[in-house]
C-alpha cells in the first residue's frame, strides 16, 4: 500500500530534523513527503530543504498566511495547501506534527492494519512525552481516540469524511464521521511515539475558548460538554479550565457558530457519546 504524508510545520527548527529522520528510516518508505512550512521565521524551510535535497520522495510547500495560530485552523490550511500539491496514487494518507520521532516500524504496522480488514478507516499509535527522563504516555484522551499529531487514513475513508475541517474539533469529527459511515478506528499501544514538544503549550486563553466552542459544533450538547470538559480539565491538571471551556460552549451557542455535524450526524453523536459513558460506567 502507498502512504503519503502531510506535515504542515511553523518555526519547528528544533524537531523537523528529528521527525523526517525518523521516517526516511522507516522499513517502509512512503511514496510522498509534502512539508508545508506555514510562514516560518526561523531555519524550518532552510532544514527541509536539506531533506529535499537527499531525497526524492520529499517536497517543501512554502504558504504564507495571517491566520492566527489556533488549534485547528492554521494547521489544517497548511495541510490543505499540501493536499493541493499531491495526486491521487495512495492507499493511505497521513497528517503528522513536525515534532514526532516515530518508530523505524510504525508504518509497516500501520499499514498491516489496514491490510487485515477493508473496513479499518483509520489507525495510529500512541504519544509519549519526556518527564524526568522517561518517556510516559501523553495522556489527554481515551485509548481509543487516535491524536491529531499522527492521523493516517485510508483513501477511500478520507474522501467519505469530506477531509479535514480548518477548525477546532477537526481531530474528533473525523473519528466520530468514520464510525457514523462504518468505519473502524484502530489504536495500536504498541506504537510508542516520541512527542518532543507537550500539546497546547504555546495555546493562550482564546485558544481554550475553542475548545467549548469546538464542542459545541460537534453536536454534543450542553451535558456531554460539561461532562468533557470536567474529563479534560482534570486530565490536564488545570480544573479552571473547565469554565473556559463551558464559557466557550455558551457564547458559541449565542453567536450559532457553524456546525460540523449535520443535524442528523449530531444525533448520532450524542447516542454515541452517552453510548460511550454509559459503558464506562458499568
Amino acid at each position: 500500500m502507498n502512504y503519503y504524508i502531510i506535515i504542515p510545520t511553523y518555526n519547528e527548527e528544533k524537531f523537523i530534523s528529528l521527525t523526517l529522520q525518523s521516517l526516511v528510516e522507516q522499513t517502509v518508505l512512503p511514496s510522498k513527503i509534502v512539508v508545508v512550512n506555514d510562514g516560518s521565521t526561523d531555519k524550518t524551510e532552510e532544514i527541509v530543504q536539506s531533506f529535499v535535497i537527499k531525497y526524492p520522495f520529499i517536497a517543501l510547500v512554502n504558504k504564507t498566511s495571517d491566520a492566527i495560530h489556533l488549534p485547528g485552523s492554521k494547521v489544517i490550511q497548511a495541510f490543505q495547501k499540501g493536499l493541493e500539491n499531491l495526486d491521487e496514487n495512495f492507499d493511505i494518507i497521513a497528517k503528522l506534527d513536525a515534532d514526532l520521532i516515530f518508530p523505524k516500524n510504525y508504518f509497516e504496522t500501520i499499514i498491516k492494519h489496514f491490510q487485515s480488514d477493508e473496513k479499518i478507516g483509520m489507525v495510529g499509535g500512541f504519544c509519549y512525552i519526556e518527564k524526568d527522563g522517561d518517556w510516559i504516555l501523553e495522556n489527554l484522551t481515551d485509548k481509543d481516540h487516535i491524536r491529531g499529531a499522527l492521523k493516517a487514513y485510508r483513501k477511500e475513508t478520507f474522501h467519505q469524511i469530506g477531509g479535514l475541517r480548518p477548525q477546532m474539533g477537526w481531530d474528533t469529527v473525523d473519528e466520530l464521521l468514520c464510525k457514523y459511515y462504518g468505519w473502524k478506528v484502530i489504536t495500536d499501544e504498541s506504537l510508542h511515539v516520541k512527542h518532543l514538544k507537550p500539546t497546547g503549550a504555546s495555546y493562550d486563553k482564546t485558544a481554550r475558548y475553542k475548545q467549548g466552542e469546538a464542542f459545541y459544533t460537534l453536536g454534543y450538547g450542553f451535558w456531554i460538554t460539561a461532562i468533557a470538559s470536567l474529563k479534560l480539565a482534570m486530565r490536564k491538571g488545570k480544573l479552571l479550565l473547565f469554565l473556559d471551556y463551558l464559557k466557550g460552549f455558551w457564547r458559541a451557542k449565542k453567536e450559532n457558530k457553524t456546525m460540523l455535524v449535520t443535524p442528523q450526524q449530531a444525533k448520532f453523536v450524542r447516542n454515541y457519546r452517552w453510548k460511550k459513558m454509559k459503558e464506562k460506567l458499568f
